[in-house]
């Protein structure tokens, strides 16, 4: 491993990375700039924090992934729905919603009243299955969650997870209605992101203590819906042998548990460029 040589691609490329952990067999062997001062906007890595609590909430019984969606929302918002909506909505699950396999949502929720918005999206044909990214569906399980728990998601984030990891510097955003807005809006430290990471490393396991079941682990993090970067599960993306957790300007925190390796880095790269990530594969991960 040649962690002095990603760091000074970091900073002879000037690229906008806040700081950067290397674990190594669970261990955090290498660090490299801000990496527990400030919090950062962690965008997409959002849904898979979300993702975890659903696990959690899965595991107690208290929540069905397979079940549609409508099982989970309040009768009066079903109820001024058009028929054709109903319709349509009636046969999607939480875990078509979590996988992203609901076809033609927009990206995101719009307006003053999210739900009613995101519920009439109309879905050409609810019975496809195309990958199609979409805040909507990570909103929408939020939402849902929120009724299953009878509890507000971000309070349940912060007493299931942050809380026992022992993350104090974080904030959650909600959508205008109050929700836990799960698509994005939260902010962490790289070590705090690091220690969601490690959870998913070590089988669910934090410091001794069961967080999240080891069935919800393998499930959420294996190719459960194609598409062009290899796949996604539950909110998790495919990535080599393992799986990552991603954010839209480079927040990362790819998990390879049959390496023994985890890198975490919070960045703020609006392009497409692929440089910071292959400088890591090459200089890390020796590829």
């Amino acid at each position: 491993m040649e962690f002095d040589l990603f760091t000074k691609d970091i900073v002879e490329n000037k690229w906008a990375v806040f700081g950067t952990e290397v674990y190594e067999n669970g261990v955090l062997t290498h660090s490299f700039g801000d990496t527990d001062e400030n919090i950062h906007e962690i965008y997409s890595a959002t849904k898979s924090v979300l993702s975890m609590a659903a696990g959690i909430a899965w595991d107690r019984g208290l929540f069905d992934i397979t079940k549609p969606l409508l099982d989970y929302l309040p009768k009066e918002r079903i109820d001024v729905l058009p028929e054709k909506l109903k319709e349509q909505w009636k046969n999607i699950s939480i875990e078509r919603l979590m996988t992203m396999s609901v076809g033609d949502l927009p990206f995101r929720p719009e307006g003053e009243d999210q739900l009613d918005f995101s519920l009439r999206c109309e879905v050409k044909d609810p019975d496809a299955r195309p990958f199609n990214y979409s805040n909507i569906s990570a909103y929408l399980v939020g939402v849902a969650l929120t009724h299953a728990l009878k509890k507000d998601v971000g309070e349940f984030i912060e007493e299931e997870i942050l809380k026992p990891l022992g993350i104090e510097k974080y904030e959650l955003g909600r959508c205008t209605e109050g929700y836990f807005y799960g698509a994005s809006k939260m902010r962490l430290t790289v070590h705090g992101l690091s220690q969601i990471g490690l959870v998913l490393f070590n089988r669910g396991i934090y410091n001794g203590k069961r967080i999240l079941s080891e069935e919800y682990i393998d499930r959420a993090t294996s190719v459960l819906q194609m598409n062009r970067e290899g796949g996604y599960g539950y909110f998790f993306w495919k990535y080599k042998d393992g799986f990552s957790i991603n954010g839209k300007w480079k927040q990362k925190c790819y998990i390879l548990p049959k390496e023994g390796i985890l890198v975490t880095y919070l960045s703020h790269i609006e392009d497409d460029s692929h440089a910071l990530l292959e400088s890591m594969e090459k200089h890390i991960l020796g590829l």
